[in-house]
């Protein structure tokens, strides 16, 4: 098994190194003809109009969406969810190309500006069901955005709570969106739906890799290849208090 990260910008340095550690082959995607020779695609985050633009430079649009298509399974991480994405809100003038594919509308940049990144322990059911592990995976969320709305048959496999009173302005079209959610005070930052999978965070910036297998159980993996969760163990736990991290919210 290949799995294609898009290497346009962005963390996708991070993903090749979190399928090496599960043993899992990656290659850089750069070109539209490079898609021939995978199974699967990591669409990774960074600074999305600039990912967009590159893609467009380099024609990638169409192959990308041809590739979806296929049914050969795409997961988007934070920038890589506002591709996927049918609708983006919150965007800067003039907007930003989509691939499209996930039925959602998308908040580009809802929890705010670098300095309002964050990290916190999210409610992983599904996860925790297929892959083991704890309950919860430690989210990273870096000029993040948040999933709005979602169709019938998109899957929600993690949500977060607003915090009251945090620095995010929104404008009154995404508060009504919000309202329409039902979710009492709470975004969705995890979804999957057919072959896409997508998280506002980055688990590719933790030690915990369950994602990645999660994802390559979507691509037809062997069991085998799913080894690399690091998050159980007294060691791993260790690490993960001296790992200097971001402000939790409560």
């Amino acid at each position: 098994m290949t799995v294609g990260v898009l290497a346009l910008q962005g963390s996708f340095n991070e993903h090749l190194a979190a399928l090496k550690k599960i043993g899992v082959k990656g290659l850089q995607i750069r070109k539209p003809e490079q898609l021939e020779h995978v199974n699967a695609l990591i669409i990774p985050g960074g600074e999305s109009t600039t990912m967009a633009k590159l893609a467009e430079y380099h024609n990638l649009f169409p192959a990308l969406r041809n590739f979806i298509k296929t049914g050969k399974p795409v997961w988007g991480t934070c920038a890589g969810l506002i591709f996927l994405a049918d609708k983006a809100v919150g965007q800067k003038l003039g907007g930003q190309e989509l691939v499209g594919g996930l039925d959602c509308t998308v908040h580009r940049n809802f929890f705010g500006s670098q300095i309002q990144s964050f990290e916190a322990d999210l409610l992983v059911p599904e996860l925790a069901a297929t892959e083991g592990g704890p309950a919860t995976f430690r989210g990273v969320f870096i000029r993040a955005p948040a999933i709005l709305e979602t169709g019938p048959d998109v899957q929600v496999l993690a949500d977060y709570a607003v915090p009251p009173g945090k620095s995010v302005t929104l404008g009154s079209d995404v508060e009504s969106q919000a309202e329409k959610t039902g979710r009492e005070e709470k975004v969705i930052v995890a979804v999957k739906q057919g072959n896409l999978l997508a998280t506002a965070f980055h688990p590719e910036l933790t030690t915990d890799t369950r994602w990645h297998s999660f994802f390559l159980k979507m691509a037809g993996g062997d069991q085998s290849f799913c080894c690399g969760s690091s998050s159980n163990g007294d060691d791993d736990g260790d690490q993960r208090q001296a790992r200097p991290d971001l402000p939790v919210f409560q």
